[in-house]
């Protein structure tokens, strides 16, 4: 008897994934800052995880999205102060969009009003499930980065 599609163990961690991600971001979206969408939270996070300066279109390249959808979330950001976007020294054409103070402290916010549902996710996990699902998630997050 051949497996159907649905069930084969690849199909059916992809389907979970995107459940989760639908799930996880309503869930941010309910709790974050008021007019403070998912997308600009995810902005904030990749500034705090990586730190520097990046021009718009290296954004939409990491966030697989177009730079116009990029252009109006940083415009949406800088108009809240969270985001500073100036212009390339070396090359005039191009902004660079860096993370100010004001967009760390709302980053803190959201991750702050995010504190009660993770403090409920860790309570029901161990760490050491956590901690399980992590190689295999990373090198499914590398393979698909390196394969888009």
């Amino acid at each position: 008897m051949a497996t159907e599609p649905q069930d084969r163990p690849d199909v059916r961690v992809m389907t979970e994934i995107g459940i989760i991600a639908q799930l996880s971001t309503s869930q941010l979206e309910r709790n974050l800052p008021e007019g403070m969408s998912a997308a600009q939270f995810g902005v904030l996070t990749h500034f705090m995880r990586r730190g520097g300066q990046e021009s718009p279109a290296q954004l939409a390249k990491a966030f697989q999205v177009t730079k116009g959808a990029m252009t109006n979330t940083l415009q949406r950001l800088e108009a809240q102060g969270f985001v500073k976007i100036v212009g390339d020294e070396t090359d005039g054409r191009r902004k660079l969009v860096s993370l100010t103070q004001a967009g760390a402290q709302a980053f803190n916010a959201g991750l702050g009003a995010m504190r009660p549902h993770l403090e409920a996710m860790r309570g029901a996990f161990t760490e050491a499930e956590f901690k399980a699902a992590l190689p295999f998630l990373q090198a499914l997050r590398v393979w698909l980065d390196e394969n888009r």
